[in-house]
């Protein structure tokens, strides 16, 4: 049986600190999984980081490497951005690549790497009227976007409820069939 590499991308949102579970179950799922995050994610999980490499099997990655050094992970089949946070988003659909993890998915795009976010926003937030702009870009460009009833909607500012990182998982396995 081939292996099938997910990339998984994470913001620095309340979900990132399940990240655990979440490629548990990839795993489980058939994937070999790399775990990339913001720097601010990054900063977050500091302390779960060495345990996310040995679980993964892969450093964890949040930086852009050094011009001449080797990729430390195999290539990726599948890329899921979650949870993608505002200022994901609209980096991401804007070309802002700053970050290592923005400055993937951007060059993704035009690799024609199968891509999937699922946003992770409050209604405040929803309201601004550039996400809706970025989300539709990120769509013309070919990312399976899981934002309304079909993926995340927004909560209230503050509200805590589950986030559907089964559908996520599922719209990858669905994408690369």
């Amino acid at each position: 049986m081939t292996t099938r590499t997910l990339y998984l991308l994470c913001s620095a949102a309340p979900p990132v600190f399940e990240i655990a579970g979440v490629v548990e179950e990839a795993q489980h799922r058939g994937w070999d999984v790399c775990l990339g995050l913001t720097p601010v994610a990054a900063d977050w999980l500091e302390d779960s980081l060495p345990g996310l490499a040995a679980l993964t099997g892969h450093p964890v990655r949040s930086r852009y490497k050094r011009p001449g050094q080797p990729d430390v992970w195999p290539a990726a089949d599948a890329v899921l951005v979650a949870p993608a946070t505002t200022n994901t988003i609209n980096r991401w659909a804007l070309g802002i690549t700053d970050t290592w993890l923005v400055g993937f998915v951007a060059e993704g795009i035009g690799k024609g790497i199968p891509m999937t976010t699922m946003p992770c926003v409050n209604s405040a937030y929803a309201q601004h009227p550039q996400l809706p702009l970025s989300l539709e870009t990120l769509r013309t460009a070919g990312v399976q976007v899981m934002y309304g009833p079909d993926g995340f909607e927004p909560n209230a500012p503050g509200e805590k409820r589950p986030y559907p990182w089964d559908l996520a998982l599922d719209a990858v396995d669905e994408q690369t069939r």
